[in-house]
């Protein structure tokens, strides 16, 4: 097994309180958010300037956060970082992965960045920290990491079979007879949608799709369960004054429906989604449009909450300051039925929130508008 050890804290980044938000207030201040219980910087310095696209899992006793983090997106030097969370304390940053490749007979060494990370804990066997490596998003692939304790320790990396990339942002959803459905995208022949299917813990794999062979371009998908069976996918939009697009499954993610509008605004920016326990959906997601006045873009983080998968409500505000960036969330609910998400803060910091979905107070959406 490959033993990773935490790098030296040596660049110093802005230190934040742990409990207080980007616009200055404190939870127990923030009354225009029910249901939200903790707000925390997963670290408050690094070895990385910059960070983007985390991702969260639950582990025996607590939690682990992965994130790529480096001089900046694209940049060879960005690799996959992770913090591990027990007794209510994040771990310093630790890093996973490189995009070190060593080729040729003399072992010429090439270093790419790294994209992406998805952490997923099978109800069976190691966890799994799937990323991304190479120059760009549409010349990528597909890289897997297991560690069978809970992320102490990692194997070395293995690619992925060649046209596989694995979960390409948001995690898989595993079906009843153990398989695992992974949401994937390529962006090497427009914006096109994937579902890749494992069995045997990511050595084989089956692709489903494009699913949108049209002119409907979309990546980077989250999958929804319903107790009838049906599946629900929620997509990002290249158009940045789009819409969040959605499609649905009747046969396990084997075939979809055409995509079409959930009529919620997408500014060209990752979601991520998760099924409740108690049967409805939860969205966190960009309520906002990449042009017009602000809040715009990237400036304002959102959850909402359906019970059917079809009609949205307004469940939370998590961020919304101008000329900021926050995006990118991940989202899981822990045994414990609290909701954790991670998101990028202003590409410096992960950041960590902990909602009560049984005190959100929801607001309609109408016209994509949200009804105070």
């Amino acid at each position: 097994m490959k033993k990773t050890n935490p790098f030296p804290l040596a660049t110093t980044m802005i230190m934040v309180s742990g409990l207080i938000f980007s616009n200055g207030t404190s939870v127990a201040q923030n009354h225009e958010a029910p249901g939200l219980i903790k707000s925390e910087f997963i670290y408050d310095s690094a070895p990385f300037p910059k960070c983007h696209a985390s991702t969260i899992e639950e582990i025996p006793g607590g939690l682990i956060a992965a994130w790529f983090g480096g001089t900046d997106e694209k940049d060879p030097d960005v690799g996959i970082w992770y913090s591990r969370k027990f007794n209510g304390k994040w771990s310093p940053p630790v890093l996973a992965a490189d995009g070190i490749q060593y080729t040729g007979i003399d072992g010429i060494q090439h270093r790419h960045p790294t994209w992406n990370p998805v952490l997923f804990k099978p109800k069976t066997g190691p966890l799994m920290l799937f990323y991304k490596c190479g120059p760009t998003p549409d010349a990528w692939w597909g890289m897997l990491m297991t560690s069978v304790d809970n992320g102490s320790n990692w194997s070395l990396p293995r690619r992925l079979p060649e046209g596989i990339d694995g979960p390409v942002k948001n995690k898989p959803i595993q079906l009843e007879d153990g398989r695992i459905l992974c949401g994937s995208s390529t962006e090497h022949d427009g914006w096109r949608l994937h579902m890749e299917l494992t069995g045997d813990f990511g050595i084989t794999w089956q692709r489903i799709g494009p699913l949108n062979p049209g002119k409907a371009q979309a990546i980077q998908p989250s999958l929804l369960t319903y107790r009838d069976g049906r599946m629900q996918l929620l997509a990002r939009n290249k158009n940045g004054n789009g819409d969040l697009w959605q499609a649905w499954s009747t046969d396990n993610g084997a075939s979809w429906s055409k995509l079409k509008s959930t009529g919620l605004p997408n500014p060209n920016s990752g979601t991520d989604a998760v099924t409740l326990k108690d049967g409805r959906q939860l969205l966190v997601y960009n309520h906002t449009h990449r042009r017009g006045p602000s809040p715009r873009g990237r400036e304002m983080l959102n959850v909402a909450v359906s019970e059917d998968g079809k009609i949205w409500k307004s469940a939370m505000v998590l961020e919304n300051t101008p000329h900021s960036e926050f995006s990118y969330p991940a989202v899981i609910q822990t045994q414990d039925d609290k909701v954790h998400i991670t998101y990028t803060w202003n590409r410096t910091h992960i950041k960590h929130a902990v909602i009560d979905p049984e005190k959100l107070v929801l607001k309609k959406i109408t016209d994509r508008r949200i009804v105070q």
